[in-house]
């Protein structure tokens, strides 16, 4: 009977990983806050607050690439779907958030502006803990992470694999989408939650403030980025790799891959909620489009981009794909959906191991 061999277990780092880990840690911890904070703003070193803002925004869509490259890259397991988990936890913030707009609010009610113009009399049910900031963080952990192993379960229960699971993934946030679209759900509608005000009874709009979220979210994607790769060099991330590469052999070998599969795709999605919780607090606003099967083949071309089963080359992905984003929508937006098409033929077909491994490849080529 065949075998299955684990891939050979590695250091959590190498010396250049580790060098590379606490530049990003100093330039997320000290050099950006004195860049914005202390720098005028009439001089060329000076960040903005946009620059801030922008930078943030893409560190969470960073996470939910890295989130993408363990269901994908190191599990095979192509989801279309991930944008739910990520609005979910966007919800579950973007709730807490409503409630500490308070009275200061349009209608100067204690329920949310849309709540009293749709004349709701009281805060549904699913909005009781919201007013708990401790509770909304659990709810940002629990939320993606109970619907997704509530589909994940019946889905690898029933060995839904390849195309089909990438299908139904999708499905499922075009439904979710849907639903959140509904006036009558209490999440807000079309125009979902915007115009925060206070987080933790602080002011959201001060730069002290902002550049505190922007701190926080690198430091989030940091500890992301260690867990992972600590994750993936781990037995359990190398019996992961096994199912990806022989699903089948890992079986003979007396594994079950069902609940590999599964755990590892609720830890997908409850990092993808985190991401979406903080996505938030930079951008200022949650709706039901960020559901969309766009945002969420978006996230999987992060990770083709960068390089899938590297870690490092989805976070890069996301940079350098957002990046031409923000410049492209505003110098040429009828082009910039061309672009993104184009990309991702252009790296399935030239670099399927995207950027990272290209610079392999140089680099092997120059040895």
């Amino acid at each position: 009977m065949p075998t299955v061999s684990l891939p050979p277990k590695g250091p959590l780092l190498t010396r250049t990983g580790w060098s590379s880990f606490f530049v990003a840690l100093i330039v997320v911890c000290a050099v950006v806050p004195v860049l914005n904070l202390w720098i005028p703003a009439g001089s060329p070193f000076h960040m903005s607050d946009y620059a801030i803002a922008l930078v943030g925004k893409i560190m969470c869509y960073a996470i939910a690439a890295l989130a993408m490259d363990l269901i994908w890259g190191y599990t095979g397991i192509l989801s279309l779907g991930h944008g739910l988990f990520f609005a979910l936890g966007g919800y579950a913030m973007g709730m807490y958030l409503m409630r500490q707009i308070g009275r200061d609010g349009n209608y100067k009610s204690d329920l949310p502006d849309f709540m009293v113009f749709l004349d709701w009399k009281e805060l549904p049910w699913h909005w009781m803990l919201s007013g708990s900031f401790t509770a909304t963080l659990f709810l940002v952990v629990l939320v993606p992470g109970i619907v997704a192993g509530i589909f994940g379960f019946f889905a690898f229960r029933s060995r839904i694999k390849g195309v089909y699971f990438s299908i139904i993934t999708q499905a499922m946030t075009f439904a979710a989408m849907l639903l959140f679209f509904r006036n009558e759900t209490g999440f807000g509608g079309n125009n979902g939650f915007t115009d925060f005000k206070r987080i933790l009874g602080m002011p959201m709009a001060t730069t002290s403030m902002r550049m505190t979220l922007f701190v926080i979210t690198g430091l989030v994607l940091l500890g992301f980025f260690l867990f992972a790769k600590w994750l993936v060099g781990s037995k359990y991330g190398r019996v992961l790799q096994a199912i990806r590469d022989a699903e089948t052999r890992v079986m003979f070998s007396g594994y079950s891959p069902l609940g590999y599969k599964l755990s590892i795709w609720v830890i997908s999605a409850v990092m993808c909620g985190v991401a979406g919780a903080l996505y938030v607090t930079q951008v200022g606003i949650i709706n039901p489009s960020e559901m969309s099967p766009a945002n969420s083949i978006e996230i999987a071309i992060w990770a083709a981009v960068g390089g899938r089963a590297t870690l490092i080359g989805p976070i890069l992905g996301a940079f350098i794909v957002n990046g031409a984003k923000s410049w492209l929508t505003v110098a040429y937006p009828e082009f910039w959906l061309y672009f993104l098409g184009a990309l991702f033929i252009a790296v399935t077909l030239f670099l399927p191991d995207g950027v990272v491994g290209l610079v392999k490849k140089l680099k092997g080529g120059r040895a």
